[in-house]
């Protein structure tokens, strides 16, 4: 024991061996399932890049009406769970949704199945029904009923149909569905360890993902989004930018959008985002003054940040333009962390079944430095 190394963070410890994403920070490079997230992203839908983290291949073209299907007749939910929803109405949303989590097993004979079979089942019940509770909340919370899903649209398509009750734009589904893939998984990260710890127990899939729901909450895993608006609200204009990131850097206070504990180049998923930010801007779908000050922002940024922190690579994160893109289909700040749960869900849930076929316990020991008894 008295050889056992400490490593704060874990930094640089590896914890496993998974087949379902790999981080290159230093080349900016994120695979997932084989594929680089810029081959995933908007190219195919989330319903398919779940199929590919969890049975290792995308659909072919005639799976792909069949996956959406099947997905798309899970959705609902049990009225159980609508109660949680409605108790927990005033509650935030990933709060909501940690606590609606917890009930997604129970029209399940048998929820303690972590067979290969029973884990695939319970993964398509998640997936399908994230979006749901996230939507009912929304509902709820702005005073109306949920609206129940309608199975002939796609993941995205039916999560904007029940938030705001009509069918959306395509490129606005397009663009949902684009930032669920792009942030379907990412490494070791603090919830899918959390995830795969409860799992490597032998413990159920549902209280796993729970589990990977309470770390996402975290404002240093998944809830910094929202601070990127806030601070694009108050530089205002363009030529406001360098005085007020300056401001804020000789007040110690972080750049919200910048800068990545792995990435020491830009974030891959910014750029596809960005891409998609883009796009909306050039249909007219969303604030394009917005969009060019967040352009404009990000430029200066980046210059500012270089001068006074040089040599830290602190470069645009996925947080950026996620900011941008939830904005611009209609969704608020404080809703952003359970939309990233969303897309996240199905990385958890590819992880869960990796670790209870792996069956090991995570177990890592501590080094005790409390006093010793006399």
């Amino acid at each position: 024991m008295a050889d056992t190394k400490f490593v704060a963070g874990l930094d640089g410890v590896v914890a496993c061996q998974t087949k379902l994403s790999m981080v290159d920070g230093e080349k900016g490079r994120l695979v997932i399932g084989g594929f680089d997230v810029d081959q995933l992203a908007g190219k195919h839908s989330f319903e398919e890049a779940c199929t590919l983290l969890w049975r290792g291949s995308l659909p072919s073209k005639e799976e792909v009406p069949g996956v959406q299907k099947e997905l798309a007749s899970l959705r609902a939910l049990r009225p159980e769970t609508l109660e949680i929803i409605k108790t927990a109405r005033n509650a935030p949303p990933i709060d909501a949704l940690r606590m609606a989590c917890s009930t997604l097993s129970l029209d399940v004979s048998n929820p303690n199945d972590i067979s290969p079979a029973g884990d695939l089942a319970m993964a398509k019940r998640l997936a399908a029904r994230f979006p749901t509770v996230v939507a009912a909340h929304a509902r709820l919370r702005q005073g109306h009923e949920p609206i129940p899903p309608k199975p002939e649209l796609t993941m995205a398509e039916n999560f904007l149909y029940m938030v705001f009750g009509e069918k959306p734009h395509p490129a606005v589904a397009k663009a949902l569905d684009t930032y669920w893939v792009t942030v379907i998984d990412h490494g070791m990260n603090a919830s899918t360890f959390t995830s795969r710890v409860i799992a490597s127990t032998r413990s159920d899939m549902v209280s796993a993902v729970t589990g990977g729901v309470g770390a996402l909450k975290g404002p240093l895993h998944g809830g910094a989004p929202g601070p990127v608006l806030d601070m694009l609200v108050d530089i205002k204009t363009a030529d406001r930018a360098e005085e007020w990131l300056k401001k804020e850097l000789s007040s110690g206070r972080r750049i919200m959008g910048f800068g990545h504990r792995v990435y020491k180049v830009r974030d891959p998923r910014a750029e596809v985002l960005a891409r998609a930010a883009a796009d909306m801007a050039g249909a007219d779908l969303h604030n394009k003054k917005l969009y060019d000050l967040a352009c404009s922002v990000e430029k200066t940024a980046l210059r500012v940040l270089e001068e006074h922190k040089p040599g830290r690579n602190l470069k645009t994160n996925v947080e950026f333009y996620t900011a941008l893109v939830l904005q611009s289909v209609g969704l608020s700040p404080d809703q952003f962390v359970s939309m990233f749960a969303c897309g996240r869900v199905g990385g958890w849930c590819a992880h869960v079944m990796e670790q209870h076929a792996q069956d090991r316990l995570i177990r890592p020991q501590s080094q005790y430095v409390g006093p010793m008894p006399k």
